[in-house]
């Protein structure tokens, strides 16, 4: 049995191993990143195809007679076509629930660094700007307290109630838009209330929904018009459900305090992406999940995925 890797290189650039491999199938082939026109001929003999980010739509599961099994490095498989690889009797898993940690500590990353401003102030201080000071302190930017204030929390799963835990501990108010009944405990108080009042009492929005037709563009020039205007935008969910353009007027415009985020409509970004260099707008590049530790955890994961396909007992199925 054959297994090749697609795109390795994020989920292991050299700090994991891939030698388990040698234990499990016959054969391996793994490449830190395939362009387009290589796919078809590096996927051809896989009875196993690992990717991450490689799509594999129906014309690439048509080429490949051999295949059974398409294990997917990420949470999100919307890049393939699970559909097609079920009438193909193609397999499908995902690697579920091991970097909620680390998304929500990104969360609270960017709403710190919204609020204490701790990279310009540092800045300024290297700069001399404190030295030269006839004041003991200073400050740049209105600096904001937490406790009292309003988190407003759009998708209520594993990820939405590890971030209303930790707001919970700032002593914030949390409330959460949720379209379906939610069974997590462990995240302290939380009111279950309308979008509606998410988005209009919220000093703090905090997208943690999947990228669906009725979420795509949800964060659009009417949805931010009705937010505070001292209000911050954070999305760790997916690019395409804020509308960049309309955020950056947003921003531009006064319309909302600021905003972080760690994923964009594209990955990489074109250079012109209306969201780069935005004023108060705090960019990452989808690194949320990439801690060591979660990262440990996602081979963790995909090892017994592996396995479990090998041994006939499938697990993480995601196209039954």
């Amino acid at each position: 049995m054959k297994l090749v890797i697609l795109d390795s290189y994020t989920e292991n650039p050299g700090d994991l191993s891939w030698d388990w491999l040698k234990d499990i199938v016959d054969e391996y082939e793994i490449y830190e990143s395939t362009p387009g026109d290589k796919v078809i001929e590096r996927s051809l003999d896989a009875d196993i195809l690992v990717t991450n980010k490689v799509p594999v739509d129906r014309a690439l599961i048509e080429k490949l007679p051999k295949l059974k099994f398409i294990a997917v490095l990420a949470t999100g498989f919307n890049i393939i076509d699970c559909e097609a690889a079920k009438e193909h009797g193609i397999i499908v898993s995902n690697i579920p629930a091991y970097s909620t940690d680390g998304v929500a500590q990104l969360v609270f990353a960017f709403l710190l660094e919204l609020t204490n401003q701790v990279g310009l102030h540092s800045e300024s201080v290297n700069d001399g700007e404190w030295s030269r000071s006839p004041y003991f302190c200073y400050w740049k930017t209105p600096l904001v307290e937490l406790r009292g204030k309003v988190f407003g929390i759009v998708g209520f799963g594993k990820i939405g109630s590890a971030v209303a835990g930790i707001a919970n501990a700032f002593g914030m108010k949390v409330k959460a838009y949720s379209p379906h009944t939610k069974t997590y405990t462990g995240f302290g108080k939380v009111d279950f209330v309308s979008l509606d009042e998410v988005i209009e009492t919220s000093d703090v929005i905090s997208l943690h929904c999947p990228l669906t037709k009725e979420t795509n563009g949800l964060v659009n020039a009417a949805f931010l018009s009705r937010m505070k205007k001292t209000a911050y935008l954070i999305n760790t969910s997916r690019g395409p459900v804020v509308n960049e353009a309309d955020l950056r007027n947003a921003l531009e415009s006064g319309i909302i305090a600021g905003a972080g985020v760690d994923v964009l409509s594209s990955e990489p970004p074109k250079e012109d992406n209306p969201l780069i260099g935005a004023k108060n707008c705090f960019i990452t590049p989808h690194i949320a999940w990439a801690s060591l530790e979660a990262r440990t955890r996602l081979m963790n994961i995909f090892r017994d995925n592996v396995k479990g396909f090998v041994s006939g007992k499938p697990i993480n199925v995601v196209n039954k």
